[in-house]
């Protein structure tokens, strides 16, 4: 059985990123039975950031895989096992989640060597990254996965980028102060694009399934 880690860095359930997210399993899990695509949300796991505890480059037991122990530590040695990664994350002032930073910290930091400064994984994959925004593909201002991004391309390999552009904040824009969006520009955009970004996510599982089946 092959096995796909989804990491879900936004904190609402059944929104945007939720539903991309839920669009690649499936099709990730159309390709074959024995894919396993396993959803992990950040925000509902107890856990910080890298402690710095420096366990993880102890001479003679240096491990690419984080060695603090709390909610999230289940998480980073079954994806040192998995064959696909997928992230997930809503842009926030131009980056992804705290969750979803934190989480990268304690992914990352175990994979650089401070030796000679180069970044190795327990195991090289496909990877997926994905982000949903408020922003245009013309106007935004995401850095995306920022200085995170070589860090998985180098240990990991080069990632596909997925990104919902002018996504729904909320369901009733007229309940919230968000006099500079316009609700009928948004409603036409969902209209033209959101089945699309979700056809994209369903077809990007199935590439990532089918590479791992290969």
């Amino acid at each position: 059985m092959q096995k796909i880690i989804i990491i879900d860095g936004g904190p609402r359930k059944n929104f945007n990123t939720a539903s991309m997210l839920q669009k690649f399993a499936e099709g990730a899990m159309s390709v074959s039975d024995k894919i396993e695509v396993k959803n992990v949300r950040l925000y509902g796991l107890d856990y910080k950031g890298c402690m710095s505890c420096m366990v993880c480059k102890i001479k003679g037991k240096a491990s690419n895989v984080c060695k603090f122990k709390d909610a999230l530590t289940p998480v980073l040695e079954e994806i040192a096992e998995a064959d696909g990664l997928v992230l997930g994350s809503p842009i926030y002032f131009g980056d992804v989640t705290g969750q979803m930073r934190t989480f990268l910290e304690r992914l990352a930091f175990p994979w650089l060597s401070y030796n000679d400064y180069s970044m190795t994984a327990p195991k090289r994959m496909p990877v997926v990254l994905m982000e949903t925004m408020n922003g245009l593909p013309e106007k935004n201002n995401s850095q995306g996965y920022g200085s995170m991004e070589y860090c998985i391309q180098t240990a990991l390999g080069e990632p596909e980028h997925l990104i919902a552009y002018n996504t729904y904040q909320v369901k009733n824009y007229d309940r919230f102060e968000l006099a500079s969006f316009s609700e009928v520009a948004k409603h036409q955009w969902r209209d033209e694009h959101w089945e699309q970004d979700l056809q994209k996510a369903f077809d990007a599982g199935k590439r990532m399934a089918e590479k791992i089946l290969v």
